[in-house]
């Protein structure tokens, strides 16, 4: 299914630990084990900073309730503490460098869209991305 225009850009983690590296090819398997078509995310951004292509960007991702229709999907690897595996912001400068600058790019071809994590949307009850995203979002002049 196509989606509709791009209004949200959003942000979110793979929840794992900073030693698992996971990439699209992990998550694509998690996701069908669960019975999904394909992968929910549109982009994955792996620990060293390598950004993998998910769903096709005109496709309707699934990765957030009731507003895949119009929204892109971009999971980072990590943000679950090594020992604890409680939420915890832990990525890596190479993820954040790819994050602005894919971000860069998506807000250039979809203008309307505002940069959200995951956790901004009513009823998630998660910590995902494990970082405030609005406020990433504003610091870089992103729309929120």
């Amino acid at each position: 299914m196509k989606r509709k225009a791009t209004n949200k850009i959003v942000l979110h983690c793979a929840a794992t630990r900073p030693s698992q590296n996971v990439g699209v090819a992990d998550i694509r398997r998690w996701h069908k084990e669960r019975g999904w078509s394909d992968i929910g995310y549109h982009f994955v951004i792996r620990r060293d900073g390598r950004v993998e292509r998910g769903r096709a960007e005109d496709e309707v991702g699934a990765h957030v309730a009731d507003h895949n229709m119009d929204s892109i999907g971009i999971c980072m690897a990590g943000g679950l503490n090594e020992r604890t595996w409680k939420p915890e912001n832990n990525f890596t400068p190479a993820q954040w460098a790819a994050l602005e600058k894919l971000v860069r790019l998506l807000t250039i071809r979809y203008p309307r869209a505002k940069v959200l994590g995951h956790r901004d949307f009513p009823g998630v009850q998660k910590a995902c991305p494990c970082f405030n995203a609005r406020a990433w979002a504003k610091k870089l002049k992103f729309p929120v």
